[in-house]
């Protein structure tokens, strides 16, 4: 990090302090305020500044802003940066990103020989570049002050640290990797990363099929300290994540926060375009050679290697609130949450402690047991689905099955022993013939409407005398009304019959003038038998059948109306074993005068 020079130092120490560039570098910044800089010849300068032997793997750290980095597998790299003066507070810290890092923090010693007095006149950059190759040999690799391995965003802090030149280099050895790295002198005043309450964990509070509600405690740094914080909430199903950068690494490339670096720059961006050097990016290549070359193209094909989408994880940035219900989850799956502090004026971010949690189970199907040559009734949710399971006692060839659908279509899936036998939609009144198979198990799943809810009757039989325990119908279940018949207080219809004897049992009912054909088709569940209808609703009942079909045809005529009513009529047609089934009801009005 980069201070105000103390006018005691020797400027030419200083140059010697470091390889290469670095000994550039901090003669330009550090030289400013003891002396004016001196001039130079820009075409040698240039000529220099490519040479990859004096510009090689070297960062000057800024004081109080966090940087982002690249590592390429293997390769470490290195950051430098001046304390001034002696019993500095000093602070800092390191965040892998995309895998664990090893690096350490080392304090240089300074040269005790200079080679000139502070005259403002420095040495040539080649001289400099021959004496510094020389001192290299001799070096001491300096103190070591605090090593750490791992993927924990750690730090190293001190509350007084000797001047000096201070090394921080890093290392991936898993795969090439991004980082994040802040250093300040004045960490007290700082405060870049937001700070966690004093119980940082997230809780739990709500748990469903598809919802996870969370709850954490804010952080001081927005309410206390008038800092602009939001927080970002961040699910997937693998592991929990111990910072920001590691959430978007993994996440899509199109989300990721950086990229690696170009071909030709593997250093900081930050070292030259900050004290104004914006090198040609093809001037970084001409001179390489073709080993090095090869190692770069290595290195490319690493980094520019495509990365996997990752549709499982999921960052939603939630503004300052500090509860949140995660929607759209699936149920019966283990989720983790992460919670991440974030100061928006710096884009620091600190993680809470996360956790994770399973939503419960989708409720479980009660399956229906149907009892041989038993008719069952069976309700179904709009889209819902039943089970039914048919087991019966005794051998048996075949299975007759009988479906009536009430409503809508439904869909019928028969399956014996997990063989699937039967899958079909059924409208009205069904019948099915299945094979049968000693001690077979039938399963039946019954698939409702996606117009509403539905309404079934279903029986199962073994028994190879087994009759249609529905009355037949005739194709045309409709109700006729004769406009011209029509009277004040009576009106005449007529229905089909078939050559079967039934008995048909004819029902009126007086409905408001505004009573329409969407809620006559609501209430047209042929299901629901004369047993629900009100006694004062019956109008007759009677036999009819005819041994011609052309001929199977009755007419009735119903009295006692009032005049300018509406009426609701319904024909019900009941059969030997006690089953009805309704005919499509008839919306008639009387005439209001006669």
């Amino acid at each position: 990090m980069l201070k105000r020079s103390s006018p005691t130092l020797n400027w030419s120490i200083r140059m010697r302090m470091c390889s290469g560039p670095l000994s550039l570098l901090l003669a330009l910044v550090l030289g400013t305020t003891a002396q004016k800089l001196p001039t130079r010849d820009e075409g040698l300068f240039q000529m220099q500044i490519r040479d990859k032997a004096v510009f090689h793997d070297s960062s000057v750290m800024p004081d109080g802003a966090e940087i982002s980095g690249y590592l390429f597998r293997d390769t470490p790299k290195r950051y430098y940066f001046v304390v001034e003066e002696d019993n500095t507070p000093l602070s800092v810290t390191v965040t892998p990103c995309d895998a664990p890092l090893e690096w350490k923090l080392t304090l240089q010693e300074l040269p005790e020989e200079a080679s000139g007095e502070g005259s403002g006149e420095p040495e040539p950059l080649d001289q400099q570049k021959q004496q510094l190759t020389a001192n290299e040999g001799t070096a001491s690799e300096g103190t070591e002050l605090f090593n750490y391995k791992g993927n924990d965003v750690e730090s190293f802090i001190s509350t007084s640290s000797p001047s000096g030149l201070y090394q921080l280099e890093l290392l991936s050895t898993e795969k090439d990797s991004n980082f994040k790295v802040y250093a300040t002198t004045t960490p007290e005043s700082d405060q870049p990363y937001p700070e966690l309450p004093y119980d940082p964990r997230v809780d739990v509070t709500s748990l469903g099929r598809t919802t996870v509600t969370l709850a954490w405690k804010p952080t001081p740094t927005g309410f206390l300290m008038g800092q602009p914080v939001q927080y970002c909430v961040v699910i997937n199903k693998e592991h929990n994540f111990k910072s920001l950068c590691a959430a978007e690494a993994k996440m899509s490339s199109d989300d990721t926060f950086m990229t690696a670096p170009k071909p030709g720059r593997d250093f900081s961006p930050f070292d030259f375009a900050h004290f104004g050097f914006v090198p040609s990016e093809n001037d970084f290549g001409k001179d390489r050679s073709l080993s090095s070359n090869r190692a770069l193209s290595n290195k490319l094909s690493r980094s520019y290697s495509p990365k996997p989408k990752t549709s499982d994880i999921q960052k939603l940035c939630i503004g300052n609130k500090n509860i949140f219900t995660v929607s759209d989850l699936k149920p019966d799956t283990q989720y983790y949450f992460d919670v991440f502090a974030m100061n928006s004026a710096t884009n620091t971010s600190t993680a809470y402690v996360g956790t994770f949690a399973r939503t419960k189970e989708e409720a479980r199907q009660k399956t229906v047991e149907l009892k041989d040559g038993k008719m069952a009734d069976v309700f179904i949710k709009r889209k819902g689905t039943k089970f039914l399971r048919f087991a019966p006692v005794s051998s048996h060839q075949r299975v007759s099955l009988f479906v009536h659908a009430c409503l809508d279509a439904i869909q019928v899936q028969v399956r014996r022993d997990g063989k699937l036998l039967l899958s079909q939609n059924v409208e009205g009144i069904r019948q099915f013939q299945l094979r049968g198979k000693a001690k077979a198990k039938y399963l039946i799943r019954v698939r409702g409407s996606r117009k509403g809810a539905s309404t079934m009757k279903i029986l199962a039989s073994t028994r190879p005398s087994s009759k249609q325990p529905f009355p037949s119908l005739p194709e045309d279940t409709r109700i006729k009304a004769f406009d011209k018949l029509r009277t004040c207080s009576s009106v005449t219809v007529a229905w089909l019959g078939t050559q079967e004897r039934n008995k048909f049992c004819v029902y009126r009912r007086e409905v408001p003038e505004n009573y329409g054909e969407e809620q006559r088709r609501r209430e047209q569940n042929q299901c629901a038998g004369p047993e629900t209808r009100r006694k004062s609703e019956k109008v007759l009942c009677k036999y009819f059948h005819s041994p011609n079909l052309q001929k199977a045809v009755t007419t009735e005529t119903i009295t006692g109306l009032e005049a300018g009513k509406s009426y609701l009529l319904d024909v019900y047609v009941v059969g030997h074993s006690g089953h009805s089934v309704k005919y499509q009801s008839k919306l008639v009005k009387t005439r209001k005068y006669c």
